[in-house]
This record gives structure tokens, C-alpha cells and sequence, in this order.
């Protein structure tokens, strides 16, 4: 972060992870760099650094202000160590620390100096509170400065005096739906809602700050803070409206978790004591709930999934990859225009091509649209919406990919297509480019059979919306080259996503156990089940959308292709396939791209999206009519559920899955499968494998040979062994 020249001068530090130097008026910055690390975290050591500035600042009556900086290029301070709680054996340990955070901002905030937060990138959880300690924060207009409360995140809260400072800053609603959500704050909004003071372009932010303060201790500058509407200050002015504001939270954030989290009411009963009963039975309150909240299994699940996706961030074999300059995109549907966009947001050069020009400039303005959505909102100004955009050059054209370094194409799912598109694309591409297909479930080896250089194909699973879901799928033939590995690995990377890399076969790992899981949700239906009533019960085991809602997103014909694609490979002995999706798509029922499937949609103006209004009750006419057999929510969690969780073991049984890490993250950011469950195989280790393996002999007892456990299961149920080994 660039800093003032002025003429300072360095106080010694016990600590390597902050630097002290004031200048000849008398404002100390203390600079926040972390030596050993790529971003600054809440550590024991941060805080103990922390208090040794601050009994400097205390003692040293030469300093008249003080600025807090990152000396990070894009953080300010990413959030609390992870592994540091991770490590922590009880409660007391958790409370301890949390108590020591409160200590330290109530000496921040008791000091006889201002203090001044200067924030450029992130400021994270911990790092966010930090500054809630501090006199005037200021930040800048870095695309890459955000702001928030993630912890809920992790099934935690703010634990360092985030649910009692933020109220007070920015008022009771705006502080429990950062708390709530974790929503990014982005540097135009945390100005209006009081967040922040002021704003600054980055090069600035250093100098503002400083004069900040000089400003602050000299009385040219007092801090008014008035954000409120009126309606607003109303209704948080006393304890009896701030009711209402603690119940209708306390009700969406039942609705939204169904119960399944514990930190909502935790967050909430923190706030509420706080400012209903001061602010040390708050501090307390925040102290003894974050010690607990640690230690919940959900809490446990959901940490593992932090670690398991900092591990789908990096590149294994980075030291293998080819630079990558620009990307190819064959096809501008949707998709297409999606993994483009995603490509030039985070600053690749993009080819789009499609069958002539016009539909190819179709897919640039689609992604137009998408980057000033986040101009009018202030993520991006408009400047760099217009950088996006022009990295994106549209052409009917294959010599347009002379010099792509990795092609992307994302055709409609038929095979015959799809080696013919590879066939035309190789006779121009180079021989080091990498030719990548999205599909959902044609096995690539088969696409790939079309290729004069099997080695550079691999396939690259991408999920709907592109823009918005994180995962990708690798997937990878015997013939697939390390160096294309790696490469893709390294441009899925660049599209900010995380990756798994998994071994081909019919419907690799992710669509082979969706398909699974969908399949028997139609075979509930056969069986007399209720679609609203089926779909209540998966989203109340912790899905975002119930198999029928997610039939209608997905598209009934396209789920109708997959069957067929998985039935060529499945075991008959063991599967029991349902023809209904076919069925329904004779009958002209797709989903939201027809508006009626399981149920009926409206467009929306203005938005992609399309509005569900109500069931339709014809699909009925497909499943022996309108009279329904309520099934019981256990018999139907455990049916949906355990057949993902079989068959995603079954997948590391035979190494579609390298391991079972990817198997989580594949399952929980592809799928939905419930974050607060870790995923597949950590909830088998929560349940334990015995008890799983006894639940699925229980359903083959009672519903036939695809409920028997697979072998894998078997051996740790007989072992006792986890499939995790933390």
C-alpha cells in the first residue's frame, strides 16, 4: 500500500508484524504487514502486537494521532486464523481470546489520541472489528475493498465485540444483516449506512488519513455520524420497537436456515442483551456464545469446508501450467456467454465465438448487461465495466483461436456436435493449446475420441449461472497431459473458482450422484409422494431447493438426456430407472424455460430469472393421479440423501474421486448438499460409517438392491475409520 514520503521516524517493535513511525507532527502509523503470510489474519500474535502499539501510544505523549494500514496491496486484515481456533480444545479457550479482542478495542477506543482506520482491500471479520475500535475510518475505492462480518459463515459470530460495536455505528438492522448474512459491504454503501467516514482513491488513502488526524487532534474535524432515516431512528429509539426488530430477524433467519444453524439466534441474542442490558452483559453475552458456537458440529462441518476450499484454490501443480493470455469460447448461449464473462471480469482476454457474428455480439452484450448491473451498484465503476467488456472480442470465426492458450466449448450436449467442433477447432489451434468441453455427462474419453491430440482434452464442468456458482469440475482421460491439468486448473483459478479435479466416467462426479439423487426423487413420486411436501422436507434437511424446484431450474429435458446418458452405464442389478422425466417432457413440461414444470413461472422484467407462482398439479396425471401418500420425512431424507452420500462414496471406491476432500467440496459448492453437513463424507464421519451402512441396509431391505451399501462404506464400518483422518 503506498504510504506518504514525509519525514518519520521508526519506534523499535518487539513484533515483526506491525512497523511504528510518527511523523514531525506528531501522527504515528502503524503500518499492519505480516511478514510470512500473503494477507494479514487475527492471530494470538497479531493481538499481542496490537497491545504492545497501543501501550506505546499510551505511554508516549509525543503521539497526537495514530493511522492504522495494511501494508498488504488488496487486505487490510482478511479475518481471524482459522487454525488458531481450529486448535483450541474447549470453550474457556475460545471466550479467553474473544475477551482479550474486547480488552483491546476498549483501549483503542479509552486512548487520549484519535485514531484513524485507512482500509484498502479487504477488512474481513476480525479485521472489520479491529477498526470498530478506532476514532475515523477511511477507505478507498480499490475494486478490491470490501467489508464484513462473515463468521455466520462458519456457523460462529463476531467474536472480538463485533455484535455490540456495530449496532452502535450503524444501527441495530444494518449490524444484524451484515451479522446475519455476511454480506460484502462495498465502499459507496458502507459510506451511506455510517461504515466508514470517508471514501478516497487509493493512491490517496495513506495522506487523507494522515490528515485526518492531525484534523481530529487539532478540532478542525469531529466526527458526525447521522445515516438514519427518521422512520429508522424511530423505530431503534427504544426498547419496546426495538422488539420488533429482533423478532422479524429472529423469523427470516429461521426461514432462510430452517433451524439447522445455531449462530442466527446466537448473533441476535447477543445484540439484544447488548443493547438491552449494556454493553459489558452484551460483551459477555458475544464471549460465552462465540466459546460455544466453536465447538458445534455444524460449526466443525463448516470450518472443514474453509480448509477443503483454500485447498480447491491453489494449484497443485502450478510449476506445470502454461501462461495463460487468452481464452477461447465456442458458443455464446448462456453458458457460454457466462464462462466468457467470468474470463474477462478477472482480466483474460476473451474470443467468443458462435455459429456467426451476430450471435456471438449477442453473448458480449449479455455480458454488457451483467457488468453494469455491478456499475450501477458501485462494485465496478464504469470505467472498468467498459474494460471488461472490450476484453471480449466476438467472432463466427475459428482463426480467431490461432493463439488462444486453452478453448472452452460449451455446445448444447450431443456428441456427434461436439467431436465435430473439436475436429474443426484443432485443424486451427496450436499444438500446446488445451482443449476443454463443458458437458455435464458425456464422458470426455468419448468426445475426445474425435481429437489428433487427445492429450490437450480435458472436460470443464461449469455450473448454472456460471457468474455466481464457485465450483469447477475438471475432468481428466487417461490420455489428458499433467501440463493440460495444470493449465485448466490455472484458468479456472483466474475465473476466481474453486477446483476439483476428478477422473472421467459417465457423468463424472458431480451429475452422476445428482442424477442418482434425482432419479429416486421421481421414484418417490411414482410411489404416491407429494412434490411440495418432498421438496419441504430436502430443504428442510439443509438443501437450498427441493429435487422438484430443482428439475424446473435444471430443465426436465435436459435431466431427461442425462437418464438416458447414465443408463447406457449404470448397473442394471442395482438401479432402478425412472422414464418420468421423458414422460413429462412429452408432454410438453421442461420447467422454467417454458414456464411450467413441477410448477408454474412468470418472467420477471428487467431480470434472467423467472418467478415461481404456484405447483402445478397436472404433473400428476404422469404419477397416478392428484391423490398423494404423505411419506414420512426421515424415510424420505434418508432415501435422498443417503443415495448422494452412497453414491459419492462409491465414486472414491472406484477413483472417479482422487479424494474424499474433493468429493465434500464438489457435492456442497456444485450441489447444495448442506454446508452445515460438510458434505458427503463428513457427514459420514459425523453419523459414523457404521450407523450409515446400517441405515442402507435397512432401505435395501425395504426398497431393493440401489440401497446396498457400497464396499467402501463396508470396510470402514468394520474398521470404525473415518473417511477424513483430522
Amino acid at each position: 500500500m503506498q504510504t506518504t514520503t514525509a519525514a518519520t521516524r521508526s519506534i523499535d517493535l518487539e513484533t515483526d508484524l506491525l512497523t511504528l513511525t510518527i511523523d514531525d507532527d506528531g501522527i504515528a502509523t502503524v503500518m499492519i504487514d505480516d511478514p510470512d503470510a500473503s494477507v494479514n489474519k487475527i492471530s494470538e500474535d497479531m493481538l499481542a502486537a496490537f497491545e504492545e502499539v497501543i501501550g506505546i501510544a499510551e505511554k508516549n505523549s509525543e503521539i497526537r494521532g495514530a493511522v492504522f494500514i495494511s501494508g498488504k496491496d488488496d487486505t487490510f486484515i482478511a479475518g481471524a486464523d482459522i487454525d488458531m481456533l481450529s486448535a483450541f480444545e474447549m470453550p474457556a479457550d475460545v471466550r479467553a481470546l474473544s475477551r482479550r479482542a474486547h480488552r483491546l478495542l476498549a483501549r483503542m477506543q479509552n486512548l487520549r489520541m484519535p485514531t484513524v482506520a485507512a482500509i484498502n482491500g479487504a477488512a474481513m471479520g476480525g479485521g472489520l472489528e479491529m477498526t470498530l475500535g478506532a476514532t475515523y475510518r477511511i477507505c478507498s475505492t480499490h475494486d478490491k475493498t470490501k467489508m464484513a462480518l462473515p463468521e455466520v459463515q462458519l456457523g460462529l459470530l463476531p467474536g472480538g465485540g463485533g455484535t455490540q460495536y456495530l449496532p452502535r455505528l450503524v444501527g441495530v438492522q444494518q449490524a444484524l444483516t451484515m451479522m446475519l448474512t455476511g454480506k460484502n459491504i462495498y465502499p459507496r454503501k458502507a459510506k451511506r449506512i455510517g461504515l466508514v467516514d470517508a471514501t478516497i482513491h487509493p493512491p490517496g488513502l495513506h495522506r487523507a488519513a494522515v490528515e485526518a488526524a492531525k484534523a481530529l487532534a487539532n478540532g478542525s474535524l469531529t466526527v458526525e455520524r447521522d445515516t438514519m432515516s427518521f422512520a429508522d431512528k424511530l423505530l431503534e429509539s427504544n426498547t419496546v420497537s426495538r422488539r420488533v426488530i429482533y423478532q422479524k430477524a429472529g423469523e427470516k433467519a429461521q426461514k432462510q436456515a430452517r433451524g439447522n444453524y445455531p449462530a442466527p439466534p446466537k448473533i441476535i441474542e447477543c445484540v439484544k442483551t447488548g443493547m438491552e442490558q449494556g454493553l459489558e452483559e452484551g460483551l459477555d453475552t458475544e464471549a460465552r456464545n462465540f466459546g460455544e458456537l466453536v465447538f458445534t458440529p455444524e460449526s466443525r462441518a463448516l470450518v472443514s469446508l474453509f480448509f477443503a476450499k483454500q485447498k480447491g484454490d491453489k494449484n497443485p501443480d502450478a510449476d506445470k501450467a502454461r501462461p495463460i493470455n487468452t481464452l477461447g469460447v465456442l458458443g455464446a448461449g448462456l453458458m457460454g456467454a457466462g464462462i466468457a464473462e467470468v474470463s474477462a471480469e478477472n482480466g483474460a482476454d476473451v474470443v467468443l465465438k458462435d455459429q456467426n457474428i451476430e450471435l456471438a455480439a449477442g453473448g458480449k452484450k449479455h455480458i454488457y448487461k451483467a457488468m453494469n448491473k455491478k456499475s450501477d451498484r458501485r462494485i465496478i465503476s464504469e470505467f472498468e465495466r467498459d474494460q471488461i467488456v472490450e476484453r471480449v472480442t466476438p467472432t463466427g470465426d475459428y482463426n480467431a483461436f490461432r493463439h488462444a492458450d486453452v478453448v472452452i466449448e460449451a455446445v448444447p450436449e450431443d456428441l456427434d456436435l461436439k467431436r465435430s467442433i473439436l475436429s474443426d477447432t484443432e485443424a486451427v489451434i496450436s499444438d500446446e493449446c488445451v482443449y476443454a468441453t463443458n458437458t455435464s455427462s458425456i464422458p470426455i474419453s468419448e468426445i475426445a475420441e474425435a481429437a489428433d491430440r487427445p492429450e490437450r482434452v480435458l472436460g470443464m464442468h461449469y455450473f448454472s449461472p456460471v457468474g455466481k456458482m464457485p465450483l469447477l469440475e475438471i475432468v481428466v482421460t487417461e490420455d489428458t497431459s499433467e501440463e493440460a491439468i495444470a493449465t485448466a486448473f490455472d484458468a479456472g483459478l483466474l475465473q476466481g473458482k474453486t477446483v476439483i479435479v476428478v477422473n472421467d466416467g459417465p457423468g463424472f462426479y458431480t451429475t452422476r450422484i445428482l442424477a442418482i439423487y434425482m432419479n429416486e426423487a421421481l421414484l418417490l413420486l411414482e410411489e404416491g409422494g407429494d412434490v411440495e411436501e418432498i421438496d419441504k422436507i430436502m430443504k428442510d434437511f439443509g438443501f437450498p431447493m427441493g429435487p422438484f424446484e430443482l428439475f424446473d431450474l435444471v430443465g426436465i429435458d435436459v435431466a431427461a438426456k442425462i437418464t438416458e446418458v447414465m443408463r447406457k452405464h449404470l448397473d442394471d442389478d442395482q438401479t432402478k430407472i425412472s422414464d418420468s422425466a421423458a414422460t413429462l417432457v412429452e408432454a410438453g413440461l421442461k420447467g422454467q424455460k417454458t414456464e411450467q414444470g413441477f410448477y408454474f413461472y412468470e418472467p420477471q422484467p428487467g431480470k434472467p430469472e423467472k418467478k415461481r407462482t404456484k405447483f402445478n398439479d397436472a404433473v400428476y396425471r404422469h404419477f397416478g393421479g392428484k391423490n398423494r401418500t404423505s411419506i414420512p420425512a426421515d424415510e424420505v431424507e434418508e432415501r435422498l440423501g443417503l443415495m448422494m452420500v452412497n453414491e459419492a462414496i462409491r465414486c472414491l471406491e472406484e477413483g472417479i474421486l482422487k479424494d474424499p476432500v474433493d468429493g465434500d467440496l464438489g457435492a456442497v459448492f456444485g450441489l447444495g448438499f448442506p454446508p452445515f453437513r460438510g458434505g458427503p463424507f463428513r457427514y459420514v464421519d459425523q453419523e459414523r460409517p457404521g450407523a450409515v451402512r446400517t441405515r442402507l441396509e435397512r432401505l435395501e431391505r425395504d426398497h431393493g438392491s440401489r440401497f446396498k451399501p457400497s464396499s467402501l462404506l463396508v470396510q470402514h464400518a468394520e474398521k470404525d475409520t473415518t473417511f477424513h483422518n483430522d
